[in-house]
């Protein structure tokens, strides 16, 4: 991918949803959520404190994340759709 985030954005793609409920329902397309978790594939530098210096992400390329339902901006990069939001919009690391 020739993209990359500036300050404390990260790029996210998105994890495929559930086909299935627990129950063996297949859920159709049209009624599936989109997932709230992902993985991380590229993250800026960071972001500047008071005194100018870059704060260093928490997270970096790999990590999987939750993110909040309404986060971020959705974008297509080499035909592959995407999801750009920042640091703080990132709910936690999955371990």
């Amino acid at each position: 991918m020739s993209f990359r985030p500036l300050h404390d954005r990260v790029v996210i793609r998105r994890l495929e949803g559930e086909e299935k409920t627990k129950g063996g329902v297949i859920i159709p397309d049209t009624a599936k959520e989109k997932p709230q978790e992902g993985e991380v594939v590229a993250a800026g530098p960071g972001a500047r404190d008071d005194s100018g210096k870059i704060v260093a992400l928490d997270v970096k390329a790999g990590d999987r994340v939750l993110f909040g339902k309404w986060s971020g901006t959705e974008v297509k990069i080499d035909g592959e759709d995407l999801l750009i939001v920042k640091e703080a919009d990132i709910l936690g690391v999955v371990a």
